[in-house]
């Protein structure tokens, strides 16, 4: 099998002591947590019907279709984007267990893709609907775009992406030849179709969210080694981000969260192979601001799926839409390209925090599925997918999330060997004869045992993470201690000529701590080491816990508990953590509260953070909290349906169209609004909405603005304190049109309402 990582990753200009992954095939899971993980894994994806996942292929290139496409997602405007996953999951999974199944799955995939692009005639492969009208209307410059919408078309770079992407991984993971063709194909298309286009409006689409289209298209010039390629890259990077970057400023707040990571990888392995130390300074600031400042206990980031304010993460506490898991998956790919290129071991110390407590959290451990949010609201719940259900993104990054556990416990550089994370695996350096083993119950357990199996005596550095959780470290090599001066977030050197059946054994010791929210929070999480810890809460009204085909079925449906009324450490600060009483390594009590690995915590209301007051503050801050709570979930209980304005996935989800639109930020709200006209869908079940209310940051003026629903003209009832109101005529479904009149711009609509009363 081809060396694809290393080419991904690497130029072969580096001097030797530059550090470089191993391959998927060289290193195997052997037992524990993540092996599991992975074989959980490994049935969803036989579980998913690749002829389903062809259909919008075959669709698009008018070739009879095997099977009716998927729902849900794939059947509403993403159509396709689950197969590009598809194919990277499969390369993925084979490299990392040499099942039979997924290579099988892998070739016929790729070769179904192949015929479709032969239909076509033109390079072109794709399952956007109506993408041939679509891609012609871009090549002619008729572009209409804004955060997630390009011609009224969904996100359509970003599920192109996740071809490319899954065509990149099928031939540098898994070799296979005709994936390459497909994807240079694929990219000669594309290139075709941009051609046209002047830097101006290249920017103009780059402002929809597009995955890392700049990164594809510099693995397309580590593939083939044409300059047109890393141009393309890098006329593909988008500018209104990186500018900020490139100048160490802080413009992420109230940004859509997922759109910008896979743009900042592309930055960075352009960086590599352009060596541009400022575009590489950009990706390192971007990953130092994301991780550092806007990032909680488990790894991840955002609130319904948005970047929120490095000084305020009151939103992400009140919220059921806690941090992405998508999110996640880029933010571990992003580490891992910057730890590979700085040799920094602060890197590793977020990818595995982020490891154990989000992505190995996010998969069910024994029925699969894979969650979308995970909140840190206390006593709320997460939503696990169904293969025949469920085609949201956090799927697609999902089957590769536990497909790929390898690919950094272990790394290397021309003669020295570096362990990373502890894990049980096995290591096979087969050009070097190096094979090792790692036995380990870790983090149940605080030690971990290597065993060399070698060829030949050799002289080499085995260099062994000090964790920057660790409170101390010990090492002995065959049963002798060993001294070392490194520190913590370091490695530890062990240069000796070694033998076959040398022994070394790492011993940590980990301490619990409380780890607060940012700016002064009083709200903390139990960490012991990398690992959080949460307490299973109750079990009642776990509303679509198992996702259904419904187009928001990746949001929980149960009511939201009071916040007022969660746990709260009440006592003086240096006594919260004598209230834990050790069970064992991992799991406490914390009065009547049981708290375990968060990773371990399923089918279950939990509690995460946990607010810190002193008996003084208690009864105040509970009464404060219990009159926010009632005013909210007052609000919600006389909610039907409603809309975020301006945000992807709530607008996506009733059926957002508009032309001459804008969407923004301002004043800790998102926005929407329009020199033309925005239109939704929403859902009035029962008909027991009765008014319709919209709100906005900015008056209203009602000479400039006409809504219709259903086709007809309604009489605005109130319009005042910036909101104005409807009132609604029986109907189960609403088709919301609003248009601006005599070419002015309407306000900053921040949320729609249907309301009972």
């Amino acid at each position: 099998m081809k060396k694809t990582l290393l080419f991904l990753l690497l130029s072969s200009s580096l001097a030797s002591a530059q550090m470089q992954p191993f391959l998927l095939q060289d290193v195997k899971l052997t037992e524990g947590v993540f092996k599991n993980a992975q074989e959980v894994d490994l049935k969803y994806i036989l579980a998913l019907n690749p002829d389903k996942l062809l259909a919008p292929y075959l669709i698009d290139a008018e070739l009879p279709f095997k099977a009716e496409r998927y729902g849900n997602w794939e059947s509403s405007g993403l159509d396709g984007h689950i197969g590009g996953h598809y194919l990277s999951a499969l390369a993925m999974m084979y490299a990392s267990t040499g099942n039979a199944e997924m290579k099988s799955r892998l070739e016929y995939m790729v070769s179904e893709l192949a015929r479709c692009q032969a239909k076509n005639g033109n390079g072109y492969v794709g399952g956007i609907p109506n993408g041939k009208v679509f891609w012609d209307r871009i090549h002619k410059g008729d572009i209409d775009g804004s955060t997630f919408g390009l011609n009224n078309t969904w996100v359509p770079l970003y599920n192109i992406h996740k071809l490319f992407a899954g065509l990149r991984d099928a031939y540098q993971i898994a070799d296979n030849q005709e994936a390459k063709k497909v994807l240079i194909g694929l990219g000669d298309w594309f290139l075709e179709l941009i051609k046209p286009l002047s830097d101006e409006q290249i920017q103009q689409v780059l402002r929809t969210e597009h995955g890392g289209m700049n990164e594809v298209f510099a693995d397309l010039y580590i593939i083939t080694k044409e300059s047109k390629y890393l141009d393309a890259a890098q006329r593909l990077s988008h500018q209104s981000i990186l500018k900020p970057l490139l100048a160490k400023e802080d413009k992420l707040t109230g940004l859509h969260a997922n759109t910008q990571i896979p743009k900042v990888i592309g930055f960075e392995k352009i960086a590599k192979l352009t060596s541009n130390a400022d575009w590489s300074g950009a990706a390192q600031y971007f990953w130092q601001n994301v991780s550092q400042t806007r990032s909680v206990a488990f790894g991840g980031n955002s609130f319904r799926e948005h970047f929120n304010p490095i000084n305020d993460f009151k939103k992400m506490l009140v919220s059921n839409q806690g941090p992405e898991t998508c999110n996640s998956f880029n933010m571990l790919r992003l580490s891992m390209a910057l730890f590979l290129d700085k040799n920094d071991v602060s890197y590793l110390d977020f990818y595995e925090r982020t490891l154990y407590n989000h992505i190995l959290s996010s998969q069910h451990p024994e029925k699969g599925g894979f969650v979308y949010f995970t909140p840190i609201r206390p006593n709320h719940y997460r939503v696990y997918s169904q293969p025949e259900t469920s085609m949201w993104c956090c799927v697609g990054s999902g089957i590769e999330n536990h497909s790929k556990y390898g690919e950094l416990i272990y790394s290397h550089n021309t003669e020295d060997v570096f362990v990373n994370l502890f894990v049980p695996s096995e290591l096979n350096w087969q050009a070097k004869g190096i094979q090792l083993i790692q036995k380990t119950n870790f983090p149940y357990e605080n030690t971990s045992d290597l065993t060399l199996n070698l060829t030949k005596k050799q002289a080499f550095t085995l260099n062994i993470r000090y964790p920057k959780w660790a409170e101390s470290v010990k090492v002995l090599v065959n049963g002798k201690v060993q001294k070392f001066d490194a520190k913590p977030s370091e490695y530890i050197g062990l240069k000796r000529k070694w033998k076959k059946g040398d022994r070394v054994s790492i011993q940590f010791e980990m301490k619990t701590r409380l780890e607060y929210l940012p700016y002064d929070s009083n709200w903390a999480a139990f960490v012991r080491g990398p690992i959080v810890l949460a307490a299973k809460t109750s079990t009642e009204d776990l509303k679509g816990l198992f996702a259904d085909d419904s187009r928001m079925g990746h949001e929980t449906k149960g009511k939201l508990f009071p916040i007022n009324t969660a746990y709260a450490l009440v006592d003086e600060p240096e006594n919260y953590l004598t209230k834990l009483k050790p069970i064992d390594n991992l799991n406490f009590t914390l009065d009547s509260l049981h708290l375990q690995p968060f990773f371990d915590l399923h089918d279950a209301r939990y509690q995460m953070y946990f607010q810190t007051l002193t008996k003084e503050d208690y009864e105040k801050q509970k009464e404060i909290q219990k009159q926010n709570e009632i005013a909210l979930l007052a609000l919600e209980a006389r909610t039907i349906d409603k809309i975020n304005c301006g945000e992807q996935q709530p607008e996506v989800d009733h059926q957002y169209k508009g032309e001459q639109s804008n969407s923004g930020y301002d004043d800790e709200q998102f926005w929407r609004n329009t020199r033309s006209y925005i239109s939704y869908q929403l859902q009035n079940r029962n008909s027991a909405g009765k008014y319709l209310e919209i709100s906005a940051l900015d008056e209203f003026k009602i000479e400039n603005i006409e809504i219709t629903i259903n086709g007809k003209v309604l009489e605005i009832l109130s319009f005042e304190n910036k909101k104005l109101r409807i009132q609604l005529t029986e109907s189960d479904l609403l088709n919301l049109k609003i248009s601006a009149k005599n070419k002015m711009p309407t306000a900053r609509m921040t949320q729609i309402r249907i309301l009972k009363n």
